[in-house]
């Protein structure tokens, strides 16, 4: 609950300091770059977290993780900032927070849909349209692919979830028909 406020705290920080500047999607862009690695590379993620590394050397390692990404200015001072905070831990919620600020003020919707195999660009136009018109906003769609739902389709829009996929299904009817 505290993450959560501190996270949305700065992302509306940056928002504000992305607009003022005129480079709100780059910082969103070059924050995710670095908040993907963050999440993906354990040793990175060992080394910032770690209280025994000394702060100096924390910096020292995300100074150089800044100069490899080339990540402008406002990225770099606002990852610094977090690492001398001992917020860095918060920067994945941040930018997902931040992105979602940036496209409500654009009138964006980010929709996720997951499919057991790829479906032809047909369906995924009809599906934007669709979500277009009962939002009122536009949808930009992220397409995924998961053999395990077997069929049918995970639709994710904010909170919303609508799952239709036949391991879903085939999970209710599991615990439907076998006793605990």
């Amino acid at each position: 609950m505290i993450a959560a406020h501190v996270s949305r705290r700065y992302a509306r920080a940056l928002l504000e300091l992305g607009e003022s500047e005129g480079n709100l999607d780059a910082l969103v862009a070059d924050l995710a770059k670095v908040a993907d690695l963050y999440t993906a590379n354990g040793d990175l993620k060992i080394a910032v977290d770690n209280p025994i590394v000394a702060l100096p050397v924390k910096q020292a390692i995300l100074r150089e993780l800044c100069d490899k990404l080339s990540l402008a200015k406002t990225a770099k001072s606002a990852v610094l900032l977090l690492g001398d905070r001992r917020r860095f831990p918060l920067l994945p919620e941040i930018v997902t927070m931040l992105r979602e600020m940036a496209d409500a003020k654009k009138g964006l919707v980010r929709a996720e849909v997951t499919t057991a195999v790829a479906l032809s660009d047909g369906f995924y136009e009809k599906l934007v349209t669709t979500l277009e018109n009962i939002s009122k906003k536009r949808v930009v769609l992220d397409k995924k692919h998961d053999p395990a739902l077997i069929g049918g389709v995970v639709l994710r829009i904010g909170d919303l979830v609508l799952d239709s996929s036949l391991k879903t299904r085939l999970d209710g009817l599991k615990h439907a028909l076998l006793p605990n």
